[in-house]
């Protein structure tokens, strides 16, 4: 019912659980409930029909022909949801794609009359190819075009990804179910604006800003899109670049919505996407148990106890701001402790290694000496492995440090 009222311009007159101990091949139902269906269908005038589920080509164009209306399965609602909410070029093109990959199943349901085209000339010609063919082919050319056009922006968001990586600022990433209320947090802790509402999907767009965190600590917070149960395989696959900003986080924040009924469940599925992603178990992650002005006082007292006992979780509010200050003190005890701070002695023919740090933003003073420059960093683990691989000689032996001089097949050991 939730997706349902998601798409703009639905009025949902109501719904049904039909329990099917095997669906027909056919119809999906049997014969008396698909009678009984269209006749309340022509009572209440209904236009359309949604399916909370997998519904095969056939049994979609034979349960629209029976009932005389349109029908939309699971995958084609969210689809229709997603062609909806998508703002950016990638999200267009992601939503394409995946529209095209979801229709290229379902031709048989549009064409009846699959009699083959005539081939060559006169009446010598063989059997050419039937209607279904040449839509799947037309199919095929435009998924090959969105394809490339994809490519280009993932090329485009993999510079952003490398302009953000010299940026010394964590990355914080949001993560959770769909409705969660990550949108809502990320505008309480950024003051953007971006799209807000109670209803699912309404953030397709990955959106990020620079907050500063308690401690001064200055961080890039992602807002990411929801996830769900049984996503379509056409969605993860279209979706995965935008769902990779995860991978790049050096902490996520699980946002769950626990005032709904199926919390538990909802957070199963945010932690088996991250686990298909390829999230590392090293990456830190907290739980923010959102929507606690949602409670009842008894709901309330039980989600206290409970994340009382645990050290990853604060129980709060994005709408009010209830229990955030705590998040926040966190996720800058654990950002802080991730970075660190070294001193180097870079001799003064080291000019590049000098302008990269200053260009990575790593270097909080500098001293002019004797034998070099010497510089005081604060920097992450990762822009440290970069400076190793890119300069291994100033950090094996900083005296000898040249710009000329030409980087071995590994890296040394660090001895500042």
């Amino acid at each position: 019912m939730s997706l349902a009222n998601a798409l703009p311009g639905l009025d949902v007159a109501g719904g049904d659980v039909v329990r099917l101990p095997k669906p027909h091949p056919g119809m999906l139902f049997g014969k008396g409930k698909v009678a009984e269906l269209k006749q309340r269908i022509e009572v209440d005038e209904i236009e359309l029909v949604l399916i909370d589920g997998s519904v095969t080509p056939v049994q979609q164009r034979n349960l629209e022909r029976e009932w005389k209306v349109k029908l939309l399965d699971r995958t084609g609602l969210i689809l229709e949801i997603f062609a909806d909410r998508a703002a950016t070029r990638e999200g267009v093109l992601q939503v394409e794609l995946a529209a095209l990959s979801y229709q290229r199943t379902r031709l048989v349901r549009a064409w009846t009359h699959l009699e083959r085209q005539r081939g060559g000339l006169g009446f010598v010609g063989g059997p050419g190819e039937t209607q279904i063919e040449a839509d799947r082919r037309a199919i095929d050319e435009q998924m090959v075009k969105l394809k490339r056009q994809l490519a280009k922006v993932a090329q485009t968001r993999e510079l952003h990804r490398a302009a953000r990586a010299k940026v010394p600022y964590p990355v914080v990433a949001l993560v959770g179910y769909t409705n969660a209320g990550k949108s809502t947090l990320f505008n309480r802790l950024t003051g953007a604006e971006v799209m807000a509402k109670d209803m699912l999907f309404a953030t397709l767009d990955p959106t990020m800003r620079a907050v500063e965190l308690p401690h001064g600590l200055n961080v890039i917070l992602s807002d990411t899109v929801g996830f769900i149960s049984d996503l379509p395989t056409q969605l993860v696959a279209a979706f995965r670049a935008t769902l990779e900003e995860v991978l790049d986080a050096d902490l996520i924040v699980h946002v769950r919505d626990i005032s709904h009924p199926e919390s538990e469940l909802q957070a199963s599925d945010v932690d088996t996407i991250l686990e298909h992603l390829g999230v590392s178990d090293e990456v830190t992650r907290l739980e923010l148990w959102n929507k606690a002005d949602a409670l009842d006082d008894e709901g309330r007292a039980t989600a206290t106890n409970l994340a009382a006992r645990r050290d990853d979780v604060y129980l709060g509010s994005a709408l009010t701001g209830q229990g955030l200050d705590a998040l926040l003190q966190r996720i800058a005890g654990e950002l802080t402790a991730a970075l660190r701070e070294d001193v180097l002695t870079l001799p003064f023919a080291a000019g590049r290694a000098r302008a990269w740090l200053h260009d990575e933003g790593a270097i909080r003073s500098e001293t002019q000496g004797g034998d070099g420059t010497r510089v005081s960093l604060r920097w992450t683990e990762r822009q440290a492995s970069r400076f190793a691989a890119t300069f291994p000689d100033l950090m094996t032996d900083p005296t000898k440090g040249t710009d000329d001089a030409a980087p071995p097949a590994a890296p040394g050991p660090w001895h500042p």
